[in-house]
């Protein structure tokens, strides 16, 4: 299996994600970028979730059916193509880096998967449940992991 490389010109790999891209700032999408997406992806989907969090995996952002020829999006900005599901705040599209006041920092570990075919899944997917759904058709992934704490 192949691997994507993702990043983003707002935070370094284990860096500190800046306050405006948290929840209870301006609560906008940090910028992505990506290369290596194998030649026969069919689509992308885009999964950042918060590992830490005290009641299990958190999902802060799914997003389907990105143009696997597409090698990001700016900030705020749905990836092209794509569909946003509702995160686990119960709101479509982006929910920003919210960790309890005094916790050790959270990691945010965006994982971008290349898909041979469609993965089917709710409205309002859990983390475990986008892992099952792209493992069947998953051809490449990579990740990115960000920091916040509060």
């Amino acid at each position: 299996m192949t691997g994507i490389d993702i990043g983003s010109g707002a935070f370094e790999e284990r860096g500190f994600i800046g306050r405006r891209y948290a929840y209870e700032a301006a609560n906008v999408s940090p910028p992505l970028r990506w290369s290596g997406v194998p030649e026969e992806a069919k689509e992308l989907v885009l999964l950042c979730e918060d590992p830490d969090a005290p009641s299990g995996s958190f999902v802060h952002w799914v997003v389907v059916g990105i143009d696997p020829r597409s090698d990001g999006t700016g900030e705020g900005q749905v990836p092209p193509g794509g569909t946003e599901l509702v995160n686990g705040f119960g709101e479509r599209g982006w929910g920003g880096p919210h960790p309890p006041p005094g916790d050790d920092p959270h990691r945010y570990v965006f994982r971008l998967y290349a898909l041979s075919g469609p993965c089917v899944l709710p409205e309002a997917p859990r983390a475990e449940q986008v892992h099952e759904a792209v493992e069947k058709v998953r051809v490449a992934d990579g990740a990115l992991v960000g920091l916040y704490r509060r």
